[in-house]
């Protein structure tokens, strides 16, 4: 489902179009730590470059891993990193296309995610505790990259959250109708209809030659990722689904298939956008917090 693009800049815009989205650069990371260590300096360059953190913090017991919906950067999650409590990171992941990356290609296919992801923090990612949280896109990225980790690396989330989207070999999901096929207008029509983005980015025509293509490549990659329903569970650690109420009806229930964690499912307030409400965003990161605070407990047993 697309972003309601709340990190565009208005009209004059000066970025050069390219292949990329209209996002501001991101705000530089507030340093509420220790530097990394001299062994990370060899990836330190591809973390800055794919990884969001507002908010560094070394001595923390278990990082989250944000990913975004499609179109959207990454500034929304990274300052979550302000709102949890010291004993979480949060890394946001930065995908090219948008934001400081604007200029460079689009990724075309799921696996690009996935390597992207965890070219940048496979050292982060056997460090420590970590969570990964997307919504929509990111919640088909997020699944990818945790299903990768633990068939390649041998690495398992503490928890996997998911928000506003199907499992990935479920049939609704599957047969679905492809709309990044669409045309621009016809496109358009179907943004306009679903909600969630602001008119003057629907009426702005120079916006939207920045804004459609990111969305629509995006879409593209979720689109065309396919997965098969598991013989037997790929992840073993607790899933939550998160999901609006308005939102259209997701087949939540089919994520159970692919850990023999807990499987919860809470649904909140809303249309697909549900999380950017204040009131459910912290309904939700308190939860999180929670869940993880439990997560770091028993991983010190």
């Amino acid at each position: 489902m697309p972003t309601p693009a709340e990190n565009i800049t208005f009209p004059p815009v000066t970025r050069a179009a390219g292949r990329g989205g209209p996002f501001p650069a991101e705000p530089e990371a507030a340093e509420c730590g220790s530097a990394s260590s001299s062994s990370r300096r060899v990836t330190r360059d591809r973390m800055k470059k794919s990884i969001n953190c507002f908010c560094k913090r070394p001595d923390a017991l278990v990082r989250l891993v944000c990913f975004p919906w499609a179109g959207g950067g990454s500034i929304h999650y990274a300052r979550w990193g302000s709102l949890l409590n010291s004993s979480v990171e949060v890394y946001s992941v930065k995908l090219p296309g948008r934001e400081g990356r604007a200029k460079e290609p689009f990724l075309m296919d799921m696996q690009q995610v996935v390597d992207e992801v965890v070219s940048a923090l496979l050292p982060e990612l056997r460090e420590k505790p970590f969570a990964l949280f997307g919504h929509s896109f990111g919640a088909m990225a997020s699944f990818a990259t945790a299903d990768h980790l633990k068939r390649v690396h041998g690495l398992e989330p503490v928890h996997l959250f998911v928000s506003g989207a199907s499992a990935p070999h479920s049939e609704a999901r599957l047969c679905a109708t492809k709309r990044s096929d669409l045309t621009d207008e016809e496109f358009l029509n179907w943004l306009t209809s679903i909600g969630g983005t602001p008119p003057e980015i629907l009426t702005n025509q120079e916006v939207l030659k920045l804004f459609l293509p990111v969305l629509k490549a995006d879409l593209s990659v979720v689109e065309n990722y396919r997965y098969l329903k598991p013989e037997r569970s790929i992840l073993s650690c607790p899933v939550t689904c998160f999901d609006g109420t308005q939102d259209i009806p997701h087949d939540l229930q089919a994520w159970k298939d692919i850990s023999s964690g807990e499987f919860t499912i809470k649904m909140l307030p809303g249309s697909h956008f549900y999380l950017k409400d204040p009131t459910n965003e912290k309904i939700l990161l308190d939860y999180i917090t929670r869940y993880l605070e439990t997560a770091e407990m028993d991983y010190m047993k």
